[in-house]
């Protein structure tokens, strides 16, 4: 009998992976300028021990005002890059884990307080406040500062930023970049009829919509190193009537996969504060299933995502190639190790943690 599919390799592009798990990448609203600092290290170390085959870095912006809040982490300078750099050499110094990271512009959406204090908006007049950006001067809630809309000069400012960003990911030896297409942030923006009323080619049309984001790609894509992996994260659907759908994620995905795209990330929502959400375990996976069908290229599901044969399932049947946890992670640091107990599958860990392993699942640790 052979073992659980949830703990084979798999292969993005160049980048072998131990297992289909993969930590999503969370915001922490714990960053000083951008600079990750000793959270960042302790809360990345944690989940690079918990046995996920790739360890995401949260919402990366590639510019001040592209940040969602005055915390986020940033990669736009070299104080920035500096911070990400000391992260990254203190996981790495005791943990063998491939790194990527979530490259993003909050577009609309930005200027906003740290979830725990509100997350309102704060308006450019505020403390830690400033104008937001985005395809049209569409607020997204009507009590909201409107953005101002990107004109030529601040398409090609953006588009050079996150370009700029992938230069400095593979000078810190970011072993893959994603692009954050969902949530309602940027790339998203453009491709939602909701948030782009554009009259130029960068609105109206389903073509026109995906123009942005699919330049950002190509610049992000030849910025990158050749041999390491692009995704994209994607809302597979606004959940909102005459919004983004899923058979245009597909029409996007599919261009995506010419262009050179190594996998897609399928979430949904977050571009419009009217959207009707089914939440349920496994709500997204028929997103994910839909552009997987469609493509070639490798899918990541993700979205209440929280049991063993749960997990099992999505990737037996073939529904997507990966899994991604987020807070069920943070809940249980250790998710994928009690996951390998109950499928009989490995995991791999440090060499610190071996003497934890129950004698009932004495070969569940990979020993290198």
């Amino acid at each position: 009998m052979s073992g659980p599919k949830l703990f084979t390799p798999f292969t993005i592009g160049k980048l072998n992976l131990a297992n289909r798990i993969v930590v999503a990448p969370m915001c922490q609203y714990s960053a000083s300028d951008g600079c990750m600092n000793d959270w960042h290290l302790i809360h990345l170390g944690r989940l690079a021990l918990s046995g996920a085959a790739l360890l995401t870095i949260e919402a990366t912006a590639v510019l001040p005002e592209g940040r969602i809040s005055y915390a986020d982490v940033g990669l736009w300078n070299d104080q920035t890059e500096k911070a990400i750099a000391r992260t990254i050499e203190g996981v790495r110094r005791w943990l063998n884990i491939p790194i990527a990271i979530q490259l993003s512009h909050a577009g609309r959406k930005a200027s906003v307080e740290v979830p725990w204090k509100g997350g309102r908006q704060l308006s450019p007049a505020a403390a830690n406040g400033w104008q937001t950006e985005g395809p049209s001067t569409l607020a997204f809630q009507p009590e909201q500062n409107p953005p101002m809309a990107l004109d030529r000069d601040g398409l090609h400012r953006v588009r050079e930023a996150f370009a700029t960003a992938a230069r400095r990911a593979a000078r810190l030896g970011i072993d893959g970049v994603q692009l954050h297409g969902a949530h309602g942030y940027l790339l998203h923006q453009f491709l939602s009829p909701l948030s782009n009323r554009r009259e130029d080619e960068y609105g109206g049309s389903l073509e026109n919509r995906m123009r942005f984001p699919l330049e950002v790609f190509d610049a992000v894509r030849a910025a990158f190193a050749s041999d390491r992996p692009v995704t994209m994260r994607v809302s597979g659907t606004d959940w909102v009537n005459g919004g983004w759908d899923i058979e245009q994620t597909i029409s996007f995905a599919q261009e995506l996969e010419r262009r050179g795209c190594s996998a897609i990330h399928v979430s949904s929502g977050g571009v419009h504060p009217d959207q009707k959400i089914p939440v349920g375990p496994s709500y997204q996976v028929p997103l994910a299933r839909a552009v997987k069908q469609a493509t070639n290229m490798p899918v990541i599901a993700v979205g209440l995502i929280t049991g063993y044969d749960q997990a099992e399932a999505i990737i037996g049947t073939g529904d997507a190639d990966l899994i991604a946890i987020a807070r069920g992670i943070l809940y249980d640091p250790h998710w994928p190790w009690h996951a390998a107990a109950h499928l009989g599958g490995r995991v791999r860990a440090p060499d610190q943690y071996l003497r934890s392993q129950p004698r009932q699942h004495k070969h569940l640790f990979d020993i290198e």
